[in-house]
């Protein structure tokens, strides 16, 4: 059942804190590469889920029943890192992972940093 508006989290803090422990770790280990990836990114709640922005959304991410997942935004990231994100990938823009099979830091920087990118490219315009 989603959270009301009332009892949805206002923070990535609050949010965190009610992820059960299985997925906390991981998500927490996202969010570390995501802000190295991102130092002027600005956290932000979206859609009741932890959210980076710059320039615009970059990404967010979220714990689910049995997984975890990180939404690119991007149709262009997901063809230009097909073959990486195929493991993970299950519908448009959704990588689900679990703990046992977390998305590899590395893919997660390049992500990113493909999105400031993204994002810093069309505000010039």
């Amino acid at each position: 059942m989603a959270p009301t508006r009332s009892t949805a989290p206002k923070t990535v803090d609050e949010y965190m804190a009610r992820v059960p422990a299985k997925f906390r770790t991981a998500l927490q280990r996202l969010r570390k590469t995501i802000k190295a990836a991102a130092p002027d990114a600005e956290e932000v709640i979206s859609y009741q889920m932890p959210a980076f922005r710059q320039d615009g959304m970059l990404v967010y991410y979220a714990a689910f029943k049995d997984h975890c997942s990180l939404f690119v935004a991007s149709d262009q990231v997901r063809r230009q890192f097909a073959a990486d994100l195929k493991p993970f990938e299950t519908g448009k823009g959704t990588l689900q992972f679990t703990p046992d099979q977390p998305l590899p830091d590395e893919l997660v920087t390049r992500i990113v940093k493909v999105r400031v990118a993204e994002n810093a490219a069309r505000q010039s315009k």
